[in-house]
């Protein structure tokens, strides 16, 4: 099976490393190498451009130590880095140390280049490289029947050759190729690019948990086949330690795997600065192997949660149906801090009653609903995805006669808020410090849980959005 994979010599040696730790950290590059693409794949999944040989995905990957958390790190490609002095590929041009983005250290230097400059940026040391191809990953996908995602709208760029309809789609290789490529889809470009391709990660694990790809011998053979043809790993990455990386990510569905991005600074430079501090707390979590979602009632929400939308810009009013004094108040709190426009509702309004009061479009007076439901026009439904995620479980009702407003109606099953930010947006150093997070009781949760100042996401916690 490891017969198709090109072995290159991609982990340094010498001084001036970062020190080992407990885990294992992968280095992940996804390469625009187009070998071995037919010219139909070309046309019609928009990959006719000649490569660069640069990095067009980067994550870092660290499996705890006793293999039962993975954590994946997105480092953007634009990122400002400092490379160290190297020779071009294929040449002896040698060149001195010099400013460029990330994603350029794999042309100029190789593999070796690229995880040094990770390294000497993240202070994590390496543990293994893995490189996989278009072709590789295309065929990959296919052979396991395609992965399901979810968008609340419809995603449309010519330029990768993506048209998903708003909802649940099944993607081929092709399709998933342009859905974790695409940059032209708003004006984020690559921060809306990274949460997809996390998305896509996530549904991946899904996929191959729920067919059981690992069990079957022959699909598996097949699809770690088709994925090792197109595949660069330093000499140690076997098959044996990356069936140990797949069985890691199928506890998805188990929380067990989660995501987070780089904080980065103010933006408008010709590359992406880092915010240092909260860049650091993030690498030293990876460093002492800790989780990026601590676990514990503050944080029982599984961590930020991105979504498509803003929710500084999506109107939402809240009214109570479970009959419990105060919540509707305490709702509207909880989503005001998390960025939604609400329309307030008084301290002393009761806030639910057995009378139902306030049960609005979810039912008539005296009537007490057991289900939280967000009711929203026709067009409105990807405003009420993203409300949807602050609010797990609730159930969504489309009212013709609805406006611009969303109408949340608590249910007896309401139990907090969760944290939610633009997903489109870089992470940024105020949003990673330590805050008080929505649906956090007292003082005491917020200090003891609130404590790592990482913005992360449980995989199974990424939903339709």
């Amino acid at each position: 099976m490891e017969g198709g994979v090109e072995r290159v010599e991609a982990i340094p040696h010498g001084d001036g490393r970062p020190a080992g730790g407990p885990g294992l950290n992968v280095l992940l590059i996804g390469s625009d190498s187009r070998a071995g693409l037919t010219d139909d794949e070309r046309r019609r999944y928009r990959l006719g451009g000649e490569p660069c040989h640069c990095a067009d995905t980067i994550m870092l990957l660290h499996l705890s130590e006793d293999r039962d958390r993975a954590s994946v790190i997105s480092l953007p490609r634009d990122s400002r880095a400092e490379l160290a002095a190297h020779t071009l590929p294929g040449t002896t041009e040698r060149h001195a140390p010099h400013e460029a983005k990330l994603n350029a250290a794999l042309s100029h230097g190789g593999p070796q280049l690229m995880v040094r400059t990770v390294e000497r940026m993240t202070g994590v040391r390496v543990d293994h490289y893995l490189e996989v191809g278009f072709v590789g990953f295309m065929r990959a996908v296919d052979e396991i029947g395609g992965v399901d995602v979810c968008t609340a709208r419809p995603l449309s760029d010519p330029r990768s050759g993506l048209d998903l309809p708003a909802g649940t789609s099944t993607l081929n290789g092709g399709q998933a190729l342009s859905y974790v490529r695409a940059r032209e889809i708003d004006a984020t470009a690559d921060f809306g690019r990274i949460q997809r391709q996390q998305r896509f990660v996530a549904a991946l694990a899904h996929r191959v948990a729920d067919a059981e790809v690992l069990l079957d011998p022959a699909v598996l053979r097949r699809t770690v086949g088709h994925l090792l043809d197109s595949v660069r790993a330093d000499p140690g990455l076997g098959v044996p330690e990356m069936l140990d990386i797949a069985r890691t990510l199928r506890g998805v569905d188990a929380g067990v795997v989660e995501f987070a991005s780089v904080p980065v600074g103010p933006l408008g430079g010709p590359a992406l600065e880092w915010d240092e501090e909260a860049a650091g707390r993030l690498f030293t979590a990876v460093r002492e192997d800790r989780p990026l979602v601590p676990e514990g009632e503050g944080h029982r929400d599984g961590g930020v949660v991105p979504v498509d939308i803003a929710p500084q810009q999506i109107r939402v009013r809240v009214e109570d149906a479970g009959g419990r004094e105060g919540m509707a108040a305490r709702a509207d709190r909880e989503l005001s801090a998390t960025g939604f426009l609400t329309a307030g509702v008084p301290e002393d309004a009761p806030g639910g009653s057995a009378d139902g009061e306030g049960a609005g479009g979810a039912g008539g007076a005296g009537d007490r609903h057991h289900r939280t439901t967000i009711t929203h026009a026709p067009d409105r439904r990807a405003e009420a995805a993203a409300l949807a995620a602050a609010v797990p479980g609730a159930h969504l009702r489309e009212d013709p006669d609805a406006g611009a407003e969303l109408l949340l109606t608590l249910g007896e099953d309401f139990d907090g808020v969760r944290w939610v930010r633009d997903g489109r947006q870089p992470v940024s150093g105020a949003e990673s410090r330590p805050v008080e997070k929505a649906g956090t009781s007292n003082a005491a949760e917020e200090s003891d849980t609130a404590d790592t100042g990482i913005v992360a996401t449980r995989a199974d916690r990424i939903g339709c959005a």
